[in-house]
């Protein structure tokens, strides 16, 4: 029989029944059950994830204080392919190749220069080195007399024990990282990373900038050209210093007839690339080889250091200085110090270059978040020097 047209229509208990599950789901398996590492205060919520925040930063400092070494091996790979990045644009310039070959040809220049010392001046450097541990030790023992003849009773003794407690905190600033095997391979990575990284810099700088915030990419990308040419500069300064004290020194003392000229020459040359300590270190031992062909020759040599090392502070160190980045003698010295206890004679060598690093990208994250006044833009990448100020 067919419901009348007032009724409504009526559906089977069991019809209900089968449509109940599929169009009414049970509300307990939509609800999400509550886990024992759940924080359900959102307060406490927010300031557990800034103690996570806390902890990770804590662990990358221990991990990069337990990877310093390496990461200063690294470094010192970024530093050496600067260096040959700019020697690859100085021949660029001249010639019309392209990157590749420009590094080539200057990896084949110092090879052709350190097989041309060894080869032509290796055995006169050789004697040389022989003879200057038996001069510095003869001039010891005149300047004991010396001090002798002047009232001041000290004995080889005494002299021994207080220059072993000297430098007895300062043991390692002059050890070589790892002994000797250590050194060699620390030399072929710095070498191999550099050779890799003046290859193809944009990669490398581009796969550091993927680990940042989209927003921050431009401004790590200038602020990375920026320390490459300042770097550049800085170590294309530190070769002309190195090279115009070492032939000048070889020169003047070989003119007067000083013996070990091309020794003296060659460590002033290499003691040159460490501002503030190599100076004073080179200048000791030329005076202590002049004062043992007489009073005269002593003299000569002190002559020679002073104007070698005036000529080398009032013009190359200032020429480099207006070129890159004009630090503190002071801050170099103290970060010298510091790296050098720490990691011997590759944080000696570095120190100046990871300084100069650290302060163009400080002032370059000053220049950044500096708070300019109203209807004032920040200054563009454009608008940044290469040493990372801002120009007014």
């Amino acid at each position: 029989m067919s419901p009348s047209a007032g009724e409504p229509p009526q559906t089977t208990q069991g019809a209900e029944e089968s449509a109940a599950p599929s169009s009414a789901p049970d509300t307990r398996s939509r609800v999400r059950r509550v886990g024992p590492t759940d924080i359900a205060d959102p307060l406490i919520r927010t300031e557990a994830r800034k103690a996570f925040v806390w902890i990770g930063v804590l662990l990358l400092f221990a991990l990069a204080i337990f990877l310093s070494q390496s990461l200063l091996v690294i470094f010192g790979g970024i530093v050496f392919g600067a260096l040959l990045d700019g020697g690859a644009r100085l021949i660029g310039r001249v010639v019309p190749l392209g990157r590749t070959w420009c590094v080539a040809i200057v990896l084949a220049l110092a090879l052709l220069t350190v097989v041309w010392i060894a080869r032509f001046a290796g055995s006169q450097i050789a004697v040389q080195a022989a003879e200057l541990p038996a001069t510095i030790e003869g001039q010891y023992y005149l300047a004991l007399e010396w001090l002798r003849g002047h009232g001041l009773h000290v004995t080889a003794v005494d002299l021994r024990s207080m220059a072993r407690e000297a430098m007895g905190g300062m043991s390692q600033v002059t050890a070589v990282v790892g002994g000797l095997i250590g050194a060699v391979t620390t030399l072929f990575l710095i070498l191999v990373l550099g050779i890799y990284f003046v290859l193809e810099p944009r990669l490398y700088r581009r796969g550091v900038g993927w680990f940042l915030p989209v927003d921050r990419r431009d401004h790590f990308e200038g602020t990375a050209r920026a320390m490459g040419a300042a770097l550049r500069r800085l170590l294309f300064g530190r070769v002309i210093g190195m090279s115009v004290e070492g032939l000048f020194t070889w020169a003047m003392l070989e003119a007067y007839g000083v013996p070990m000229a091309a020794l003296l020459g060659i460590i002033t040359a290499l003691l040159a690339f460490l501002p503030n300590i190599g100076a004073p270190i080179s200048g000791a031992i030329m005076i202590l080889v002049g004062f043992s062909g007489g009073m005269e020759m002593g003299l000569y040599t002190m002559f020679v250091y002073l104007i070698v090392h005036l000529i080398d502070g009032y013009v190359i160190v200032p020429m480099i200085a207006r070129k890159t980045v004009d630090l503190p003698p002071a801050l170099v010295l103290a970060a010298q110090l510091i790296l050098g206890v720490l990691f011997g004679i590759l944080g000696l060598a570095l120190a100046d270059p990871l300084v100069a690093m650290l302060k163009i990208w400080l002032e370059r994250e000053a220049a950044r978040n500096r708070v300019l006044p109203p209807g004032t833009q920040a200054p563009s990448e454009a608008d940044t020097d290469p040493a990372g100020a801002v120009h007014s």
